[in-house]
């Protein structure tokens, strides 16, 4: 009965919407939800440009925010961990992590682009940098919650630093931990888009679709466009929630 009802208000929405738009109580050229599924048909068979067809839209930006997001995992997991760990450490890091994590990832898209040139690495570097933060702060918040009093066990039992930090520290950072990879691959997602945005060598890319389709001013495909983002953004978030739940058995 739960899954029906998670379909509600997806379900409501779209009705409200077609009903609205056969009223004609939407703004002009605003196209209704038959003309959107008819432009993820047409995206799908035809390709924005012609022949660039939705699937290698996707795999295109899929490639680069899941490459982003693998390394910012990868480089602020651990150092998360220590951070959180060592308190020397977490005084000489925060200044810097502070001062780095208001800027946007698209500001940094011109150094982007002399560093790596269009094209993918520029792309994965803004996604690193959108996931990054959340990931590291999550991860450290997550160390410092840890009970001391099971650390202070630890020490007193003859367990190593290197001990400490795989079996008290990891266990215990893990939950929240996971909700920065939520956090991080959701941000990661919609600085993908917006770099897309800005131009891609190959041609392929959801936000560079969304570009390319309001340049024509094909709204219905447009709206069918974003439709495939928030849904793969959904699915990215049910991932990792599944994977949580597997990780996270023992809570």
């Amino acid at each position: 009965m739960s899954r029906w009802w998670k379909l509600a208000s997806p379900v409501a929405v779209i009705v409200l919407w077609q009903v609205l738009s056969s009223t004609g109580a939407l703004p002009q050229h605003t196209p209704s939800p038959a003309k959107v599924v008819a432009g993820l048909w047409e995206l799908t068979t035809k390709g924005l440009p012609p022949g660039y067809r939705l699937p290698g839209h996707l795999f295109a930006s899929l490639e680069r925010v899941l490459l982003g997001f693998a390394i910012a995992a990868l480089v602020a997991l651990p150092l998360g961990l220590l951070v959180g760990y060592s308190k020397r450490l977490d005084v000489i890091v925060d200044p810097l992590v502070e001062a780095l994590r208001p800027v946007p990832p698209l500001a940094w898209l011109p150094l982007a682009v002399l560093w790596f040139g269009i094209g993918l690495f520029a792309s994965a570097f803004l996604i690193f940098l959108g996931c990054f933060f959340p990931i590291l702060l999550s991860t450290i918040s997550g160390v410092k919650s840890v009970d001391v009093t099971l650390v202070d066990a630890a020490r007193t039992l003859g367990a190593k630093p290197r001990s400490i930090v795989r079996r008290v520290m990891l266990p215990g950072a893990l939950p929240s931990a996971v909700t920065g990879l939520r956090i991080g691959m959701g941000i990661g997602w919609m600085t993908l888009v917006a770099a897309e945005m800005t131009g891609v060598k190959s041609g392929y890319g959801l936000g560079y679709l969304v570009m390319t389709t309001r340049d024509l001013a094909r709204y219905d495909l447009l709206l069918a466009d974003i439709v495939v983002i928030g849904l793969v953004g959904f699915l990215l978030d049910r991932i990792i929630k599944v994977a949580e739940r597997r990780l996270l058995k023992w809570r």
